[in-house]
């Protein structure tokens, strides 16, 4: 299979670590097992349950009673609080967002899970697929805004819409912990799987301790953070990286590595499997060492 913005063969035989579970990193293990490479798994964070539950619930009651203009959703886990909620509700998670409310995401990944479980997302950023770019995109002044993130999220996204005029409440709907969550707590509810996802066996998972050895023996090619608190687990756990070129997920994800003293291979300028591998191959056929 060739990718359009990975010339055909760049990515055969390249081993590519993704810090993610299983079930998050599935769609980008899938497209780099169509196109030869070779995924492994080392989780490296994982959610939990917002401790305050209480004041998550007294935000989605106001939010089902009208009180919001907008709904803003800033990442998948979020997705997955509002399918867990709608589930303790005996509802849908369409049900939680009445009529009168819009939704907002960050882009179209963000976007097309949301309307997969049925709720309608009236404004995304395209070009700029962050919280800078949806910033951007807003004109909604004096209207209330939603805000559920988790308890790490950066105030950029609150403070950028709250300067837009905008009345912004918002609510940690989950925390991100070391991988593993503890038992109980651990968010895992099921979202609709990614379209054109295909049946290529699950990756191998490895051991911090196997990963380390690899690094030393040069034998990953790659590791792919996909979020700030990825590339500061990274920078605690596996440095140095040797030969094995770190790829960013988006402008935040490659400023914190800069700062934690990573090396940025490439930043995969959309947060998807598609501008993940156009990261990838950008970074390999540059090294005019087709493997």
């Amino acid at each position: 299979m060739q990718h359009p913005d990975a010339p055909a063969g760049v990515l055969e035989g390249r081993r590519v670590l993704i810090t993610r579970s299983a079930d998050r990193a599935r769609p980008l293990a899938s497209l780099l097992s169509s196109l030869g490479a070779e995924p492994l798994l080392l989780p490296l964070i994982d959610f939990e349950r917002a401790a305050d539950q209480p004041a998550l619930d007294t935000a989605l009651d106001s939010l089902a009673a009208g009180a919001f203009d907008w709904l803003v959703v800033s990442s998948i886990t979020t997705v997955r609080v509002l399918v867990e909620k709608a589930a303790e509700r005996g509802t849908t998670p369409a049900k939680l967002v009445p009529a009168g409310t819009r939704v907002a995401t960050i882009g179209p990944s963000s976007r097309r899970i949301l309307e997969a479980v049925g709720i309608p997302v009236a404004l995304a950023p395209m070009d700029i697929q962050s919280a800078e770019g949806l910033v951007d995109l807003w004109t909604a002044a004096l209207e209330r805004v939603l805000l559920p993130q988790a308890d790490i999220a950066a105030p950029s996204l609150r403070d950028g819409l709250a300067a837009k005029g905008a009345a912004v409440t918002d609510v940690v709907a989950y925390h991100t912990v070391d991988f593993p969550a503890r038992d109980g707590l651990r968010l895992d509810a099921e979202l609709p799987s990614a379209v054109g996802v295909s049946n290529h066996a699950a990756p191998r998972q490895l051991s911090p301790s196997q990963t380390r050895g690899e690094l030393d023996a040069g034998t990953i090619d790659a590791v792919v953070a996909a979020s700030p608190s990825a590339a500061r687990r990274i920078a605690a756990t596996l440095l140095p990286l040797g030969d094995c070129r770190f790829i960013a997920i988006g402008r935040p994800t490659a400023a914190e590595a800069a700062v934690l003293g990573i090396p940025v291979a490439a930043t995969a300028q959309v947060p998807t499997p598609d501008g993940i591998v156009a990261a990838l191959g950008t970074v390999f056929a540059n090294e005019g060492n087709i493997r």
